[in-house]
C-alpha cells in the first residue's frame, strides 16, 4: 500500500534512539523527509551513515523536549530546509522507574517538563504551521490506561496526555489536522535493555509472550501519520502484544 508520504516533511522528537528512531526510519522508507531531534549528535551521525541514498532526506537538530525553545527551533529548521511541515511524532524517553511514596518533587518536576509540558508545547507550537491534512502522533505508554506498580511518574503523567489528545483533536479537526496517541508496553529498545539488565523481560501478562520490536510500533505510527488514516483522530491505540485486558 502506498502511504502517500513521498516528499512530505516530518519532525520526530527523540528521533536518534528507541521508538522515535524506528519511526524516523519507517517514514524515510516511505519517501518522507524527516527532521529528528535528540540529545546526541554522535547517534545521529551513526544513523545517517547507515542510510545510503536516504541520508539526503534526513536532518538533525540537537535538543531536549524539556527545552521550551525547542519547538520554535524545530519550526525554523524544517521550513529552512524543506519549506513545509506535514506531521509530527512526539517521542521522549520515559521517566525512571519509581514508587509513588518515594518520588520527590524534583523528579516530578523534571518529568513534567520533559514528558508532559514538552509534548504539549510541541503540539501547541507546531500544529499552527502545518498544512491541510497534517498529522500528529504521541508515543505515550499503556500506563495511560493501566497503572504499573513500578512507574509511578508515568502513571501520573501519561493519562493526562492521553486525555489532552482528545482536546487537541477537537480543536485541530476543523483545520483537517489529526492527532492520535500510541500506547506501547515493553519494546526491545536500548533503554529497556538498560532497565532489565540481565533479567528476563516480564512477558507473562502479554498475550504474545514477547516484547515488541521497535519497527512494529513504527509501522503503526507511520500509517497514523499518513493520509491513509485520514479519518482517525483522537484515538489512543494500544500496541502491547495483548497485555491490556481492558478496552
Amino acid at each position: 500500500m502506498d502511504l502517500n508520504l513521498t516528499d512530505r516533511a516530518f519532525v520526530v522528537t527523540g528521533g536518534t534512539d528507541g521508538l522515535g528512531l524506528a519511526t524516523a526510519k519507517a517514514l524515510l522508507a516511505e519517501g518522507a523527509r524527516v527532521l529528528v531531534s535528540g540529545r546526541s549528535e554522535s547517534k545521529f551521525a551513526d544513523l545517517r551513515a547507515t542510510l545510503g541514498k536516504q541520508a539526503d532526506r534526513i536532518a538533525y537538530l540537537q535538543g531536549d523536549n524539556a527545552d521550551p525553545t525547542l519547538p520554535e527551533k524545530l519550526r525554523k529548521a524544517i521550513f529552512d530546509r524543506w519549506g513545509r511541515l506535514d506531521g509530527l511524532l512526539v517521542s521522549v524517553g520515559g521517566p525512571p522507574p519509581s514508587k509513588a511514596m518515594a518520588t520527590d518533587d524534583d523528579a516530578w518536576r523534571n518529568a513534567f517538563e520533559s514528558v508532559f509540558l514538552g509534548a504539549v508545547r510541541m503540539v501547541r507550537d507546531l500544529a499552527p504551521v502545518m498544512g491541510d491534512g497534517g498529522a500528529i502522533a504521541m508515543i505515550l505508554a499503556i500506563s495511560a490506561k493501566e497503572a504499573s506498580s513500578t512507574i509511578a511518574i508515568s502513571n501520573g503523567l501519561r493519562p493526562g496526555l492521553a486525555m489532552l489528545v482528545k482536546n487537541f483533536a477537537a480543536e485541530l479537526g476543523p483545520r483537517n489536522i489529526r492527532i492520535n496517541a500510541l500506547l506501547p508496553n515493553l519494546f526491545e529498545t536500548d533503554r529497556m535493555k538498560r532497565v532489565l539488565r540481565d533479567r528476563e523481560p516480564p512477558v507473562d501478562t502479554i498475550a504474545l509472550k514477547r516484547m515488541g520490536k521497535p519497527d512494529e510500533l513504527a509501522r503503526m505510527a507511520t500509517v497514523l501519520l499518513s493520509p491513509v488514516a485520514s479519518y482517525v483522530t483522537g484515538a489512543a491505540i494500544s500496541i502491547d502484544g495483548g497485555q491490556l485486558r481492558s478496552l
